[in-house]
């Protein structure tokens, strides 16, 4: 495929490190409901910003990032407006219903790139992006 092109309010990530999750399988074993092939699977997503769509900050090029399960919410719903965006009834999902971190790029919605800093390695960060956030969900 060539190069994602990042949409208003969306970055392109530039790879480094993708873990597998068992949702993962799932994808790719045709296990979960409406699934539109084809699909890059993968939601344990750690790379750097290399891309910017209309409306996100220029201070993000460059930056590195995890990109999760949870891609995107609808922002109107009743759990959206709750707080509880978890439970979006509308949600997009990484490596679901958009292209996951199997590949060289992807792109992602700004707003749920989590920013990583500078410590840590790639491939250890990148298995925070599913189990560490549920743990961290559950806290907030």
């Amino acid at each position: 495929r060539p190069d994602p092109v990042p949409g208003p309010g969306e970055v392109r990530v530039r790879i480094s490190a993708c873990g597998v999750c068992r949702t993962d399988l799932h994808v790719v074993d045709g296990e979960l409901p409406n699934i539109i092939y084809p699909i890059v699977p993968g939601h344990e997503v750690v790379g750097r910003i290399d891309a910017l769509g209309r409306g996100v900050s220029a201070g993000l090029l460059g930056a590195r990032v995890g990109v999760p399960w949870l891609g995107s919410t609808c922002g109107h719903c009743p759990y959206c407006r709750e707080g509880k965006e978890n439970l979006c009834d509308n949600p997009v999902f990484t490596g679901y219903t958009r292209d996951g971190g199997f590949a060289t790029h992807l792109v992602a919605d700004a707003r749920y790139c989590f920013p990583l800093g500078e410590h840590g390695e790639d491939v250890e960060l990148a298995p925070l992006l599913c189990a560490g956030l549920i743990g961290w969900r559950s806290l907030v």
